[in-house]
Formats: C-alpha cells, sequence, structure tokens
C-alpha cells in the first residue's frame, strides 16, 4: 500500500553556485559517505539529484524537515547505480511512526535539471 508520494526538482547551476558561496553546505546537509559520491565527475548534477531526493522522501512524509534534518535522508546507490536510501534519527522514528515499510526512490538529471521521486509503501 501506498502510504506517501514525493517528488522534487532542484537546479543543478543554483546548486553550483550556493556551493561555491557556501562550502560548508555539503558538510551539513549530506552525509561523509554521500559526499564520496560527489567524485563521479557529474559532481554538481549528483549533488543536485540527491538534495532533489531528501526534499523527496521528506513530502513522502508530508512534514518537510520539521522533526528531522537533510542528513537523516542518505542518498547512496547500489552497484548497479540504482539509489537507495537509509534513514536515521528523527526521520527513520517518522516512518516507523507512519508504518513505512519501504520508500522507493528514483533520480534523473538532464542539462540544467535533477529531479527525483519518492515513494513510502508498506507491507498491509
Amino acid at each position: 500500500m501506498i502510504k506517501g508520494i514525493g517528488v522534487d526538482i532542484v537546479d543543478i547551476d543554483r546548486m553550483a553556485n550556493i556551493i561555491e558561496k557556501r562550502p560548508r553546505f555539503l558538510t551539513r546537509n549530506f552525509t561523509a559517505d554521500e559526499i564520496l559520491l560527489f567524485d563521479d565527475g557529474k559532481k554538481h548534477a549528483s549533488i543536485a539529484g540527491n538534495f532533489a531526493c531528501k526534499e523527496a522522501v521528506s513530502k513522502v512524509f508530508g512534514t518537510g524537515f520539521t522533526s528531522f534534518t537533510l542528513k537523516d535522508i542518505e542518498v547512496l546507490r547500489d552497484e548497479a547505480g540504482k539509489p537507495y536510501v537509509n534513514l536515521y534519527n528523527g526521520a527513520s522514528d517518522l516512518c516507523q511512526l507512519m508504518g513505512i515499510d519501504r520508500i522507493w526512490v528514483t533520480i534523473t538529471h538532464e542539462k540544467h535539471y535533477a529531479v527525483a521521486q519518492a515513494i513510502g509503501e508498506s507491507e498491509v
């Protein structure tokens, strides 16, 4: 059963400007493992994609970032490059409270934008 859905879009150039002006943006909003992913040759597109994914996951909950932070949603890739999320702290608690057993995510990029979608699913 679908418990929530979210989508977000991020302008890649805008993300690049934010990172240039505020270097701490990365360490404040992304986990160490996520930051390692950003050395893939498509740095700004990857950062924008992960950021959009975090926003999409927050929309699954319908709460925004009221009881958790961006770092509580970690977006990584499996061996095939498919994105997946790990939840920590308040995001994990909220997921459990809502009865969400799995969050499906997808990320896509094009020249100027990164888009992500998330779906929260329960087994019941």
